[in-house]
């Protein structure tokens, strides 16, 4: 289903992307951004998956700007590894790649475009959201969120953490996020913690993941379709 392509960022920067394409005429675009771990297996199964649902998905490979072809497991070592790229790159060189994949996800499929993040990818959906004009997104469990929520979203945003997310405690994101922002939906989900969506690592929780995607699809046809 999968194809990778180039993208081109305003200061001249090319990195790799994932892309995914429905079987027919895309419903609208969606930009898929990763985990700390890279474009990875289940970051590519996961924008197969929304390109089952009918979007034109684009995962752009966030690290090339540090070193390309990226993919890590998730042992220690590796979220050390992940960690410290992170570090390496800065907020405003994401923004640039991202409005890169956001451009082309709106090319290619001719409709609006959205955004949906992972880990890192929530953090990033977040800033996203604020700082470019994406036509909707979504964050799931991104630990900068609450560093910038007095920034305001230019697009409509929901938000998904685990309530036993030891990372990123429930009370920083109601009262830097939810108190900030009410008209942003954010769901707190009983029994998951820190990256509960990847069916790949022990602490998935297929019950919490398979509502926020629901929620999540709901969501995005709304404001990516009508």
């Amino acid at each position: 289903m999968g194809e990778h392509v180039t993208l081109h960022a305003s200061d001249g920067h090319e990195l790799d992307a994932y892309v995914a394409r429905p079987a027919g005429a895309p419903l609208a675009g969606l930009v898929v951004i990763q985990e700390a771990f890279g474009v990875t297996s289940h970051i590519r199964s996961v924008a197969d998956g929304w390109a089952r649902d009918g979007f034109l998905a684009v995962a752009p490979a966030l690290f090339d700007r540090i070193e390309r072809g990226i993919e890590l497991g998730y042992g220690q070592e590796d979220l050390q590894t992940g960690m410290a790229l992170i570090r390496q790159g800065s907020a405003e060189d994401r923004m640039k790649d991202v409005a890169a994949a956001l451009e082309y996800a709106r090319r290619e499929s001719g409709k609006k475009a959205g955004i949906i993040g992972y880990c890192l990818g929530g953090s990033v959906a977040w800033l996203a959201a604020t700082r470019l004009h994406p036509d909707a997104a979504v964050g799931y469990y991104g630990s900068q969120v609450p560093t910038y929520g007095a920034e305001k979203p230019n697009a409509p945003v929901m938000l998904h953490f685990g309530a036993d997310d030891h990372h990123i405690p429930r009370n920083e994101v109601e009262s830097k996020v939810g108190a900030v922002h009410p008209e942003v939906p954010i769901f707190f989900y009983e029994g998951a913690g820190h990256a509960f969506n990847n069916d790949d690592r022990p602490s998935y929780n297929a019950a919490a993941a398979q509502l926020a995607r629901e929620r999540s699809l709901d969501f995005l046809k709304k404001h990516l379709v009508g």
